[in-house]
């Protein structure tokens, strides 16, 4: 089994896969990386786990939209026109977010 050292918001992880899959694994790792500094750029840094969450539900976003018919985008699964729409998803995302938070520390 190999494995490859990927970098994650400033922290480097050593990850286990497959016998050439280390390509695909360190790609993988930097589109999540990017959707990180995407999140840092438009909120600040809210804490790793609040990123982790925030990330993770991008992504599922994304699949779920791609499934539903979305565009495909370089470097993503959805396209960008260029609109804005992406950064108002986002702080969309994050609003919904900080009142689930909310929410699970009042409980």
């Amino acid at each position: 089994m190999a494995q490859v050292n990927v970098q994650i918001h400033g922290r480097s992880y050593q990850v286990a896969c497959g016998d050439g899959e280390e390509e695909r694994i360190a790609g993988l790792a930097s589109y999540v990386d990017s959707k990180v500094q995407e999140l840092v750029g438009a909120l600040g840094n809210v804490g790793d786990q609040r990123l982790l969450v925030m990330v993770s539900l991008l992504l599922a976003d994304e699949l779920w939209e791609q499934r539903e018919g979305g565009t495909p985008k370089a470097g993503g699964p959805k396209a960008d026109n260029g609109s804005g729409k992406r950064a108002s998803s986002i702080e969309a995302l994050a609003e919904r977010l900080d009142k689930l938070a909310e929410r699970l520390e009042a409980s």
